[in-house]
């Protein structure tokens, strides 16, 4: 979806404040420069306080203030957090999960699949949607809120799941019980009544699908509700969820609840909420990270719908990174800035998640630096919109691998997600803008000079041949442990690992162990002055490699394990498959791996690397726009690369250069110095 200006605002609970102030806080809004509110995600308990009787007081209140400040509105359906007298009448609505049932009080505690859920969740959609038909400012819609199946394990979700399970093997149970390996511990299932419960299984393979039939669920669950709501929405009427990503008290790789991709079906456009540490542990990783699964959903841009404004204890600002974060955002993709929320809410759990205001009300350093966003977005969105991105890399990321190992844990200290921003986080530091495939792009692999397969345990055959197809025809793929190792039940291959691709990586292994006292050693890849002494300590998992037609590239620097390789490179066809086969530490050595592989894929590696970031995307003017960030308190200086270009805007320049605008009256050449300071950003318009 293309958008005419950039979108920046807030969440926004008239139904909250502790006193009426809503003209006073539109007001403060639209001096801001935001342009639209987002609203009503949480609020079913005060549009039907009881079943049938509703009032939509505060909600008419929002729409007619918000219409006379010029701002726009998108609109929540209110169904992730269930009011209690629907709770009282239907006590099962509050689902059964693993660790036994929900009680009321916090949200997103309900069984998605009811029925008498789903009935008044109908209800209360489609009266909402009649009564925000009048509005015209009323530009989208976002479908309930960080959508899951809340771990659901009720008689109705099991019922769905026997159903589905029978539908996938056509009623045929010797193929379900040969798949899934039923017969180890006399887990075998004789007859469809006897289905067990879910929740007792120690079987990965049933585990494993019913989690993958979870995330259906949710991708339903989105669907059903967007059918709903398209029949009310005006064509110009977007629909988007707000996406979220694994959570370890901030955003952190891919959502192992929804399958993602699947959900975005149901969508116009994709959005988001990425929150991340701010002050001295403001780095971007989770903006690119995050901006980079989003803008995978529907291979467009997207919408950042909630991040942080004051945020979380401890995350608040640095005077200036509010602005370096909100163009972080448009560098990555995105089209609009939400904070959550507006206003410091003053009571419950939420109370210290502070808002652009504190719980005084008052204007304040945030609020004044949004003021500044807001201008900014002004002036310079018509160039700064819809940026169009061209990544050299792509990651393929899988939900079912994530789960996997769940279930077969290499180490608690090293997850999916782990091995996943592993790579990502040094690509970023490097400055390679990479992009985030399903395993369902195969289509769209030879788009890319290095794909990336983190931990990708479960594959098909078809995944395989197409990693095969792209190897062989040019491509340069980089795998890491735990690839290719089980099929999509989870059952694991019998033949050498990793399965299918042992001739594409010319190697091949049967064992693998704890990396106890290990370093690596006999390094083959041109290695940086910083690492030149570097032994690459070795943690977790190691695989013991034994090559073939590979070359190694790192051996294992060990008594009992030197015999082994540990990384290796294998060229095949017309490309080259490097396989790293151990988890290690020092992420300067990795750089110079990736380094090496980049330079063979014909991939130009920046001078410049982390804390200073170039991100870069082409405009609607067609237009390369250039973002530099100094994520340091440090300030810095680099040579510029490319064409003569303009500056838009540097966010700490103490020359008119922040004042010039879009004239192209201070510009920069080839070999230019450019000047960040602490904190700071600049913005290139290529002439």
């Amino acid at each position: 979806m293309k958008t005419d200006k950039l979108l920046f605002g807030t969440a926004y609970y008239d139904e909250y404040l502790p006193v009426d102030r809503i003209e006073t806080d539109m007001e403060m809004m639209e001096k801001a420069g935001m342009n639209v509110i987002r609203i009503a995600e949480s609020t079913w308990s005060t549009w039907e306080p009881q079943e049938g009787n509703f009032d939509f007081t505060h909600l008419h209140r929002m729409l007619q203030a918000s219409a006379r400040h010029n701002i726009q509105v998108i609109i929540g359906t209110p169904t992730y957090a269930v009011p209690t007298w629907l709770a009282r009448k239907y006590p099962d609505i509050l689902t059964e999960t693993h660790s036994g049932p929900e009680r009321y009080g916090r949200r997103q505690n309900m069984d998605i699949t009811h029925p008498m859920y789903l009935k008044h969740a109908e209800i209360i959609i489609r009266r909402l949607m009649e009564e925000v038909q009048p509005y015209d400012h009323v530009i989208g819609f976002q479908l309930d809120n960080e959508t899951k199946a809340y771990d659901t394990c009720s008689t109705y979700a099991q019922a769905k799941f026997v159903a589905y399970i029978r539908e996938l093997f056509q009623d045929d149970l010797d193929a379900l019980n040969d798949a899934w390996g039923l017969d180890y511990w006399s887990n075998r299932i004789n007859s469809w009544e006897d289905f067990p419960d879910v929740r007792g299984t120690i079987n990965g393979s049933l585990g494993a699908e019913y989690s993958k039939f979870q995330r259906k669920l949710a991708a339903d669950f989105l669907a059903w509700q967007s059918a709903i709501v398209s029949e009310y929405a005006r064509p110009d009427q977007f629909i988007t969820q707000n996406f979220d990503y694994e959570w370890r008290d901030y955003s952190y790789g891919l959502q192992p609840d929804i399958n993602q991709w699947d959900a975005a079906k149901a969508l116009t456009v994709a959005g988001c909420d990425i929150y991340h540490h701010s002050a001295q542990d403001l780095t971007g990783k989770e903006i690119a990270m995050g901006g980079a699964i989003a803008r995978s959903l529907k291979k467009d841009n997207y919408l950042v719908l909630e991040t942080e404004a004051q945020g979380n204890h401890g995350w608040l600002h640095y005077p200036n990174q509010l602005r370096m974060q909100a163009f972080s955002h448009l560098a990555s993709g995105a089209d609009s800035v939400m904070y959550w929320h507006w206003h410091s809410i003053h009571n419950a759990v939420e109370s210290y998640w502070k808002g652009v205001l504190s719980h005084n009300l008052k204007e304040n350093a945030t609020y004044r630096e949004a003021c500044r966003i807001g201008a900014d977005f002004k002036k310079y969105g018509a160039h700064l919109k819809n940026l169009r991105k061209t990544c050299p890399v792509a990651f393929v990321l899988n939900n079912e691998c994530l789960t996997a190992l769940q279930w077969f844990k290499i180490h608690n200290d090293l997850a999916y997600n782990d091995i996943f921003r592993w790579l990502f986080d040094t690509f970023y530091e490097m400055n390679i803008e990479c992009d985030i495939l399903s395993e369902n792009d195969i289509d769209l692999f030879s788009q890319y000079e290095i794909l990336v397969t983190p931990a990708l345990y479960s594959v098909s055959d078809t995944l395989v041949s197409a990693l095969d197809a792209y190897v062989r025809n040019g491509g340069n793929l980089i795998s890491t442990f735990k690839t290719a190792f089980a099929d999509k039940m989870l059952k694991i291959y019998h033949d050498d690992q990793p399965h299918g691709l042992t001739e594409v990586f010319g190697m091949t292994y049967d064992q693998f162990t704890d990396g106890v006292n290990v370093g690596l050693t006999d390094i083959a890849f041109p290695r940086s002055v910083s690492t030149a002494a570097a032994s690459g300590s070795v943690h977790y998992w190691m695989e013991l490699l034994i090559p073939e037609t590979a070359r190694v590239l790192a051996s294992y620097d060990h008594s009992q394990w030197n015999t082994y390789a540990a990384i290796t490179q294998n060229q095949y066809g017309k490309g080259t498959a490097t396989y790293i086969g151990c988890y290690f530490e020092d992420t300067d050595l990795l750089k110079d791996l990736l380094r090496s592989v980049c330079e063979q894929a014909q991939i130009d590696v920046p001078e410049i690397s982390y804390p200073v970031v170039l991100k870069k995307g082409t405009n609607d003017l067609g237009k390369e726009i250039r973002y530099y960030f100094n994520y340091s308190d440090t300030p810095r200086t680099l040579n510029y690369h490319g064409q003569d270009a303009a500056v838009l805007l540097q966010s700490k320049a103490d020359t008119a250069a922040s004042e010039t605008g879009c004239d192209g009256s201070v510009t920069v050449s080839e070999g230019d110095i450019l000047t960040l300071q602490d904190w700071d950003f600049i913005v290139l318009e290529e002439l």
